[in-house]
């Protein structure tokens, strides 16, 4: 089976819908969404319609649970606290409802999906460098053998076995059997890693062949509705630049 794992869409409507034809070139047999599908961009509504018609495995995000107050994000700084308001202040109500439903993880045969780390999916812990990995290795006995994440937005991957983790690097790699991984999935929407083009994944559980795949967007329609909304200039900004 050929999964299309993407994550942080972040109300990028222009960026999903390049991610979604993209997807159709790629033979993809199920679809699965890491979270936060809404905050930051300016097409919540627009976002969740595609997401809950596309993936049969949607995990909750951080800004999803805020949007829909199962989260407390008063300590947010204050662009990212308006951010949030004014989404919540957008959503439709069935879009509202379905974000209050959804899980903080989902596991399938030896994968799981979480936005953070999988081991307190509900805190949202960052995983993202060495150390980081590192704190989880005490429980590795419990984790799945794949363990799929988004959050920070980068595309970060980690190779686990006891006492040891070693970072991979490569855009597409082969799983091996004696390792746990942990695979962070990158941004749709607010890519973090110097490239600004939407990001989005296919793990082939068969082959156990995981590979990142980029894909240009119009950056300036999507940020130019950010703008035109009268959130913080910055959400739109950082779009050109990948950061």
């Amino acid at each position: 089976m050929r999964l299309g794992i993407f994550s942080d869409v972040h109300g990028n409507l222009e960026a999903l819908e390049a991610v979604v034809e993209s997807y159709r070139d790629l033979a993809v047999d199920q679809y699965v969404c890491l979270g936060d599908v809404v905050g930051y961009g300016a097409s919540p509504n627009e976002c969740c319609a595609i997401v809950r018609e596309l993936a049969t495995v949607v995990v909750l995000g951080n800004h999803d649970a805020a949007v829909c107050g199962r989260m407390e994000y008063s300590f947010y700084y204050d662009a990212a606290r308006q951010a949030l308001d004014w989404c919540a202040s957008q959503m439709e109500p069935t879009h509202m409802a379905w974000l209050k439903g959804l899980n903080y993880s989902h596991r399938i045969d030896d994968m799981n999906f979480s936005h953070g780390s999988p081991l307190r999916p509900q805190d949202f812990d960052y995983i993202f460098t060495i150390e980081q990995a590192a704190d989880v290795l005490p429980s590795l006995e419990k984790m799945a053998n794949v363990n799929f994440i988004g959050h920070s937005h980068l595309t970060k991957s980690f190779a686990l076995a006891p006492g040891e983790v070693n970072e991979v690097v490569a855009r597409r790699f082969g799983l091996r059997r004696h390792r746990k991984y942990i695979i962070t999935d990158g941004s749709v929407g607010q890519p973090r890693d110097y490239d600004n083009r939407a990001c989005f994944t296919v793990f082939d559980t068969e082959t156990r062949i995981f590979e990142y795949h980029r894909v240009e967007y119009d950056v300036e329609k999507s940020a130019r509705k950010i703008f035109d909304a009268k959130l913080a200039v910055n959400f739109g900004k950082r779009l050109f630049l990948g950061v």
